[in-house]
């Protein structure tokens, strides 16, 4: 990148921070370091993608692949966080353990009408994908969500489904590891970049 650019850049940023009174003054918030009166900017923190580069054709191709199935899934898991937060907050307020369980059941109808076809459409490592997502938008894995909804027996039953396939329910969402290309799809997603 240009030097230039950056220079200007700042300056923009920095111009924009500053506050014009109408004589034409420049007010500025200013912390004192030793004795010293220094200017205080505070900037939101900005991402700096770089380009891409891959070693081989396949890394490119498997990263495409990658990046095709995060954007489909994404959208389920931003949607299950907002979800559960919105139940959450309704089942604070009934008491009885019969109503939670009616309202589960009417959870569940509601979803699976809403969403039943297009999830069941998904492929195993779109949904591998969606059950990583919905940690981390929700903060619970996903053996966690179905305990709490569903109870033991279902979620012990679903995470012996998902083992047979080679999936793992508790698996728990790697931002700095395993799913760290997940996360740098993720992050371009909200950054609006795609």
């Amino acid at each position: 990148m240009n030097v230039k650019k950056i220079v200007v850049g700042f300056l923009l940023v920095l111009f924009a921070c500053l506050g014009f009174s109408q004589e034409g003054e420049i007010t500025v918030r200013g912390v004192i370091v030793d004795g010293d009166t220094m200017p205080f900017f505070q900037l939101k923190p900005v991402d700096i993608w770089e380009k891409r580069t891959f070693k081989t054709k396949r890394a490119e191709r498997k990263y495409s692949r990658l990046k095709k199935k995060v954007i489909k899934v994404f959208p389920y898991a931003k949607l299950a966080g907002v979800k559960l937060n919105e139940f959450a907050s309704i089942l604070d307020t009934v008491q009885s353990k019969r109503q939670k369980k009616k309202f589960y059941k009417q959870i569940e109808e509601e979803l699976k009408t809403e969403f039943g076809d297009e999830l069941k459409k998904l492929s195993m490592s779109e949904g591998r994908i969606l059950i990583k997502l919905i940690d981390r938008e929700t903060g619970n894995t996903s053996y966690e969500l179905v305990n709490d909804l569903r109870g033991k027996l279902t979620a012990f039953f679903w995470q012996s489904f998902a083992r047979i396939f080679g999936h793992n329910l508790k698996d728990r969402y790697d931002p700095e590891g395993a799913d760290r290309e997940i996360e740098f799809i993720v992050r371009q997603i909200e950054a609006g970049l795609i």
